[in-house]
């Protein structure tokens, strides 16, 4: 009785130990791809699985997530025959777990050898000067071909880049030079422009500063010119106010006569070389005036035929080097109007 009861334990032990090792708990983004006696049974997805035990067996752990294959640098040769390394990244994720299991030996190393030979033969299509600038296209070539090229596999490639373009050392050195020289020239092509602009700038300056002077020029003339016409204008109309008083004065004889007196005193400066007397003297002495001229008699004055001193105009402050010759012409023809005009007052007043 203890055999029996021993033996039912120890079957039931080993019953509950097959059972627990069959449990499959399958982590989130990973699958199990299950045989059953050496065939293709079913795939488990993420969650709580159990197996037959000894007729099912797991025979591969694929993981979901998206994988970052860096590859090694790969030497290509151009369509101009230059030879270089170029290492690509191809980001890649199993889709289906059966097929990535039964459809390659070795999915992963036959993408690698595909990403290789399709990047040789993109390259061997190009010039070096396109595939150094064309990095898009060659990325975009790449992931159609690999993508079309892996369904069977169960891979899904969603893009490839290219991670380093090596050329040779030579094409390197020429590339600097390009480049050393490709700066120069925008250089000097930008210091001909800030030359030929500043040129401009300095033109259209000068040319508003000589529109500005003759302007300026012209508004003193013109206010010249105006002063001048003021000028005339106020004399005369200060002439005529005179008389007019005078007529409406009603002044005698006698008060022009005495007004006359006063007037030879100006005349009579020792600069005329004839006075003329009025009617009232002239009758007096005008044969004794005569007489003594002819016969060269008599206390004569000598005539002074110098030129009457005039005061220079006082100069202005506010003229200096710098004031155009329009301005100096403008002060001197203001200050000659004032004089005019002043003359012409005093006249006038006497």
């Amino acid at each position: 009785m203890d055999l029996y009861l021993f033996a039912f334990v120890f079957f039931m032990m080993i019953v509950v130990v097959l059972i627990i090792r069959n449990i499959r708990l399958v982590p989130q983004e990973h699958s199990e791809v299950i045989e059953c006696l050496g065939k293709y049974s079913r795939t488990l997805n993420a969650g709580l699985h159990v197996k037959i035990p000894i007729i099912e067996s797991v025979v591969n752990k694929v993981s979901l997530k998206e994988q970052v294959l860096d590859f090694p640098p790969q030497p290509v040769i151009t369509k101009d025959n230059v030879t270089m390394q170029i290492d690509s990244v191809v980001f890649a994720r199993i889709f289906d777990p059966k097929l990535f299991t039964y459809g390659a030996e070795n999915p992963i190393i036959g993408l690698q050898n595909l990403a290789a030979t399709t990047l040789r033969n993109i390259i061997g299509e190009m010039e070096l000067d396109q595939t150094l600038t064309g990095r898009e296209a060659i990325n975009a070539k790449m992931t159609a071909v690999l993508d079309e090229a892996t369904d069977a596999w169960g891979i899904k490639v969603n893009r490839v880049e290219l991670k380093n373009i090596m050329p040779p050392h030579e094409i390197e050195e020429v590339m600097t030079k390009q480049m050393r020289a490709e700066r120069e020239r925008r250089q000097t092509i930008l210091e001909a422009q800030a030359h030929q602009e500043a040129v401009v700038a300095r033109a259209k300056g000068d040319k508003e500063a000589k529109v500005l002077a003759a302007e300026a020029e012209r508004d003193a003339q013109i206010a010249l010119a105006e002063g001048k016409a003021k000028s005339i204008e106020l004399v005369y109309q200060a002439e005529a106010e005179g008389l007019e008083r005078l007529r409406e004065a009603n002044i005698s004889e006698n008060v022009l006569r005495l007004k006359g007196l006063e007037a030879l005193k100006n005349v009579a400066d020792g600069r005329a070389t004839k006075i003329f007397m009025p009617s009232e003297f002239s009758n007096a002495i005008s044969f004794g005036g005569a007489l003594s001229e002819s016969m060269g008699i008599g206390d004569a004055t000598p005539i002074d035929k110098n030129a009457k001193i005039v005061p220079p105009i006082a100069p202005d402050p506010c003229i200096n080097e710098e004031t155009s010759e329009g301005g100096k012409k403008a002060y001197i023809a203001s200050e000659e109007a004032k004089r005019s005009v002043a003359h012409g007052l005093q006249k006038f007043s006497d």
